[in-house]
């Protein structure tokens, strides 16, 4: 999605953290490919492998020395153009939505990872993918990523692509918030598991809030962002496509194992987002349908 030029996106939370990282050749080493497609596919942290694995090469980044090292973040001609900004400006359109839909409705904390940085709940990297920390609530995510998705799993990751991911993430937070994750525990892998409709829940409402992203206004009374176009559309549900179980299981060269899944298949998660930006929040109960009809 395109953010208005003129939307004021300068009173962001969002900050960064994390070693810088290189990669030889410009190119993701096989043991970071092996532990992204494991943290994909069981929902678990391995980006403890990448050295046994021949990972990327990281170099120790000095953390930036006051403010939250995203100052350069404000307006949404920067999100349009930079990837952090966009990262940054879409938290405030996603927390204006959730406010009107979720009664006490707090912010998480989101922060953008350069290379990789510890957390509660293991290493945040490109690697381990982008993830949600119900402990400490908040959302981790290394822009690096979307190349990952491109190179690895056919996904075009454009702008809305990128926001989607995010608007994922986000819609965890609103489960953590809603007791979705204390009613709805883990009770491990399956196509019918309470993981795999944790996440198509997730999905649901990032397509719900994607719908009327486009309708939310900063403090002058400007919109954020402009309605998606229909290529804009397409290349969200091509992203949730490729990070579809079965797809990723395919990709890494194995066989389709639906006893093995936490996320949902392809076109569960297509058509979850889509039950979101069509029905909205209140279609997204994924609890209440047999395993059927998930």
């Amino acid at each position: 999605m395109t953010f208005n030029p003129d939307a004021d996106i300068s009173n962001h939370r969002v900050r960064k953290s994390g070693r810088g990282a290189k990669v030889a050749g410009g190119a993701v080493g096989v043991g970071g490919i092996i532990a992204l497609i494991l943290a994909l596919v069981t929902g678990g942290d391995f980006s403890q492998l990448l050295p046994m694995l021949g990972g990327s090469d990281t170099q120790e980044q000095a953390e930036p020395s006051g403010g939250t090292g995203l100052e350069k973040c404000q307006t949404g001609e920067d999100a349009n153009t930079d990837d952090d900004c966009r990262l940054a400006g879409a938290t405030l359109v996603l927390d204006s939505f959730w406010e009107q839909n979720v009664s006490g409705y707090s912010a998480p904390e989101m922060v953008i990872v350069e290379g990789s940085t510890s957390t509660p709940c293991g290493t945040a990297s490109n690697a381990a993918g982008p993830f949600y920390c119900p402990s400490n609530q908040t959302v981790y995510i290394d822009p690096t990523f979307w190349q990952l998705m491109r190179d690895q799993f056919g996904a075009s990751a454009g702008n809305l692509a990128q926001i989607y991911v995010l608007a994922h993430e986000w819609g965890h937070h609103v489960q953590y918030i809603k007791g979705v994750m204390r009613d709805h525990p883990n009770n491990g892998s399956g196509p019918d598991s309470n993981g795999v409709r944790t996440e198509l829940q997730a999905d649901c409402y990032a397509g719900a809030w994607v719908a009327h992203a486009s309708e939310q206004k900063d403090d002058n009374g400007q919109t954020y962002m402009k309605a998606p176009t229909e290529a804009e559309l397409v290349d969200a549900l091509n992203a949730a496509s490729a990070v579809g179980d079965d797809n990723i299981q395919k990709q890494s060269g194995g066989f389709v194992n639906p006893e093995s899944w936490t996320h949902g298949s392809s076109e569960q998660r297509q058509r979850w987002f889509a039950t979101g930006y069509q029905y909205g929040v209140g279609a997204c109960n994924t609890f209440d349908v047999s395993g059927a009809d998930l």
